[in-house]
């Protein structure tokens, strides 16, 4: 089963997903201010590729603004596909 762990350091941060304790994938997000973040990367290590993951990714991320109240500006080209794709998430779009 995956795991789904936040890292942030208040400038910088990710999402980190595991699977049997092996780091799987990450997002990366970089804050813009305190209300906005924006997600320059997912990307899911090869031997766990087609496990949706990266979208795994892409909703914790969500639900992380969602908490906070705060915005996502999705710089990374498959966060960006995904908030095209899946109207549910686009009130956290900045």
């Amino acid at each position: 089963m995956a795991k789904i762990e936040r890292e942030d350091n208040g400038r910088k941060g990710r999402f980190i997903i595991s699977e049997n304790n092996e780091e799987a994938g990450e997002m990366t997000f970089t804050w813009a201010g305190k209300s906005k973040f924006i997600i320059d990367h997912t990307g899911v290590n090869e031997k766990f590729e087609g496990k949706g993951y990266a979208k795994e990714l892409v909703m914790a991320g969500v639900a992380f603004a969602r908490d906070k109240g705060v915005k996502i500006i999705p710089l990374c080209p498959y966060a960006k596909r995904r908030f095209e794709k899946d109207d549910s998430i686009k009130d956290v779009l900045a």
